[in-house]
């Protein structure tokens, strides 16, 4: 038994996309009377000045910061040291210093916010 092949199907005329185009009449837009759009403030839990524990000040520093500089200087931390896991990015290789925080050899990067925020008063 023989199998039939089907002729490729064809292709829609650009002549159609060109014409569908051309009807569109262009309408003049009608201003809106908008206020400007206010920037946007941080959360006030974000920006709260938090002290971090003798084992996080070995990395981060023992002054009080808001908890958004105390993530900004731990990656600081990770990339100076390269502890960024080479095959799969959103692990952390924890050093000597890092296994006080995280009590594991990795970690990964969503878990790491959770176990740093113990080491915060």
């Amino acid at each position: 038994m023989a199998t039939a092949k089907k002729a490729p199907a064809k292709k829609a005329a650009p002549a159609k996309k060109a014409a569908a185009v051309k009807t569109v009449v262009a309408k003049p837009a009608a201003k809106k009377a908008a206020a400007p759009a206010a920037k946007r403030s941080p959360n006030a839990a974000f920006m709260k000045v938090v002290t971090p524990s003798p084992q996080l000040a070995a990395i981060i520093g023992s002054t009080p910061m808001p908890r958004t500089e105390v993530t900004k200087k731990l990656w600081e931390y990770i990339k100076a040291h390269k502890l960024q896991d080479a095959t799969k990015k959103t692990n952390i290789n924890a050093d000597a210093k890092l296994k006080e925080i995280f009590k594991k050899p990795q970690v990964s990067m969503f878990e790491m916010t959770k176990l740093v925020s113990a080491h915060l008063k």
